[in-house]
């Protein structure tokens, strides 16, 4: 949870829109338990069985709920049929069921209308970030990293963040709230009977949470195995002249193969599990419904305990918990495989860039005498590349670095851009240290052009 925590920070800006979806989803639960308490007024009037009841109840207190909502619907019932025929009587009552199923639809939508402008909008803050910190990262972060993995961790792991730790929002107060609800007039209707039910949830939890223990890691697995395929394109489409001229089309071939077979096995064993989830839980679902037709049958059948509309209510209700309860199961899954992505989202978040600006950096707008580079090493690793190296090259001067590849030419123009730290001595301009620079200055005073010419994809005009 600690990973969900962190990206809920992105959906601050978008409370006003949690705090609607809440709203809207409280009035959902409330009319989806009241839809199915509604049949109960129908199947007195179907069934004939409404109690005359010719004075108005009084409340009396919580423990005589069931029977002042029982007396209250019955009094309204008597009280119609007085001055209408019982077919009018059950059009008020379908009447009333379509109410209740209009106002929970409705609902419904409201709150994902509502939610949907929050994971969008976390969706979209989230990736602008995850651009922003790869821009920002330095050009050694990606002589480590695999390109194809950074974009595989902008693209479908964000996306994953949305299908698993985002659709959370949706079900935090939706589908409890709905259980609560619906439990809580199931007891209402038979406490001894909701009791005995609720022996076998805990039983049913702890099974399905079994199945659900691996998923974390197998994420894990898809989503690393995605950024190298994705980076093995990325490789072929920079380096395809290469390719072509060294006839290697066929190596790259069986590199994206392998990579995209491995990527089908992790697959297939991540959705397996995962879909495994959905029909266990409607299992114990119905074998808990299983349970209250036996156990309920008994109360209406030989201990006359239970009325008959009431039973079939009650089935009702008992019926309506397993959809949230799965969606609850499903979310679970979605989280350990969220886990996984938010976790490769925030190592890249998370990285500290180690060429830093001082505080109240020096803007340097003009060059007036020389570039000096003083008695600098470096070194990419564990061996240095360069050591003890001098240049100073004064304003109006040209000098040629020239040597074999690999001698460190484009180093020391890495060096002087600073796109590298130097680890010993220091390169100034006009006596300034390049590090006491604001980085913006500096590549503001430095023209560059690079061995590989690089078209990007815009207008001319740009």
């Amino acid at each position: 949870m600690n990973y969900f925590k962190k990206i809920l920070r992105f959906a601050k800006p978008y409370k006003i829109y949690a705090i609607l979806n809440i709203i809207s989803n409280i009035f959902y639960a409330l009319f989806s338990t009241l839809a199915m308490i509604s049949l109960f007024p129908m199947l007195n009037v179907l069934f004939n069985q409404t109690e005359k009841i010719y004075t108005k109840p009084k409340w009396s207190g919580i423990t005589d709920l069931k029977d002042y909502v029982t007396d209250s619907l019955n009094f309204y019932i008597t009280k119609q049929s007085q001055q209408t025929d019982s077919g009018e009587v059950l059009m008020y009552m379908v009447g009333l069921i379509i109410t209740m199923f209009l106002l929970k639809n409705l609902f419904n939508y409201l709150a994902m209308y509502f939610i949907t402008f929050l994971r969008n909008g976390v969706l979209k803050d989230l990736r602008n970030e995850l651009y922003d910190k790869t821009v920002e990262l330095p050009i050694s972060y990606y002589s480590e990293k695999r390109k194809g993995d950074t974009i595989a961790r902008i693209t479908s792991d964000v996306l994953e963040i949305q299908h698993s730790f985002l659709s959370i929002l949706e079900l935090i107060v939706r589908e409890p709230l709905t259980i609560i609800f619906t439990i809580i007039a199931m007891l209402t209707i038979s406490p001894k009977l909701t009791l005995f039910v609720f022996l076998f949830l805990p039983l049913s939890g702890f099974l399905i949470s079994l199945i659900g223990k691996s998923l974390k890691r197998k994420s894990d697995k898809v989503q690393q195995e995605q950024g190298y395929f994705l980076s093995i394109l990325e490789e072929t489409l920079g380096g395809l002249r290469v390719i072509k001229a060294f006839n290697a089309e066929s190596v790259f071939a069986r590199k994206f193969q392998s990579s995209t077979k491995r990527f089908f096995n992790f697959s297939n064993s991540l959705l397996n599990r995962q879909n495994l989830a959905s029909p266990t839980s409607e299992f114990f679902g119905i074998a808990a419904i299983g349970v209250i037709l036996w156990y309920g049958g008994q109360m209406v059948l030989v201990e006359k305990t239970l009325e008959a509309e009431l039973f079939i209510t009650y089935m009702a209700l008992s019926y309506q918990i397993l959809t949230p309860a799965k969606a609850i199961s499903k979310a679970s899954y979605g989280v350990k495989k969220g886990n996984a992505a938010a976790e490769r989202v925030l190592e890249v978040l998370e990285t500290e860039n180690p060429i830093s600006e001082i505080d109240n950096p020096i803007q340097q707008d003009t060059f007036t005498k020389a570039v000096k580079i003083d008695n600098i090493s470096f070194k990419y690793e564990d061996e240095y590349v360069l050591k003890n190296f001098n240049l100073t090259v004064e304003k109006g001067k040209t000098v040629a670095l020239v040597g074999q590849s690999g001698s460190g030419k484009s180093t020391i123009a890495n060096l002087v851009t600073r796109f590298y730290d130097v680890n010993e001595g220091e390169i100034s301009i006009d006596g300034n240290n390049i590090k006491n620079l604001s980085k913006k200055s500096l590549r503001g005073l430095l023209g560059l052009v690079t061995q590989d010419s690089i078209l990007f994809n815009d207008t001319v005009k740009n």
